[in-house]
């Protein structure tokens, strides 16, 4: 199972991440570092083998790249957790506009505010975040990664039971399809026969 994880600041994600996978919080990281963890986690009993790719937007000139349908992340993505600042308006603005530039599919996404602990800085209001929820039509919920241990697992295994709710919906999509393809088979099949067949 493949998380995208997808933000502004490299920060911002890659302590999420890190708090997910080792219940620690470090506050220094490399800011330009695009890394990936595999890890099995138990997701309501289940054991759950996941890669999480921390992938932060590449600058070339004034312009900052975005995700694209065609990007290799999102190809690789089976789920994708949206990461911005509340103390960063320019950060929630760009996973709006992230996500928009995204076509209408059936990956599960995930929205999360992260920095509930400076709230004195907030610039993004817990309202503007169910908003744009809504308008994403995915989950959302502010966390914080330096104090909220329990949240931020929990944020990762909402994802994780979307996903595998998807991938067993189009298990079962694709079951089914198959089911119609060969019953018309037959169907047309025993029409064929009954036409050739010697009249008395």
């Amino acid at each position: 199972m493949h998380y995208l994880i997808f933000f502004h600041f490299p920060l911002i994600s890659t302590a999420l991440t890190v708090r997910f996978l080792t219940k620690r919080y470090i506050g220094e990281y490399d800011h330009q570092a695009e890394n990936r963890h595999k890890y099995e986690i138990m997701v309501d009993g289940e054991a759950v083998l996941c890669e999480i790719w921390d992938t932060c937007p590449k600058i070339e000139g004034n312009n900052e790249a975005t995700l694209t349908a065609g990007s290799d992340a999102v190809q690789w993505a089976d789920g994708l957790l949206l990461v911005y600042s509340i103390t960063d308006r320019d950060s929630f603005n760009y996973i709006r506009k992230a996500k928009e530039e995204l076509p209408c599919d059936t990956t599960p996404v995930a929205l999360v505010g992260n920095k509930v602990d400076m709230v004195h800085l907030r610039q993004v209001s817990t309202d503007e975040g169910e908003i744009l929820a809504k308008d994403f039509e995915c989950k959302f919920c502010e966390i914080s990664a330096a104090e909220h241990v329990l949240q931020v697992a929990d944020a990762f295994h909402d994802l994780c039971r979307e996903v595998i709710a998807a991938k067993r919906k189009s298990k079962q999509s694709f079951i089914e399809k198959i089911d119609r393809m060969l019953s018309g088979s037959r169907t047309y099949n025993r029409g064929k026969s009954d036409s050739i067949s010697p009249k008395d």
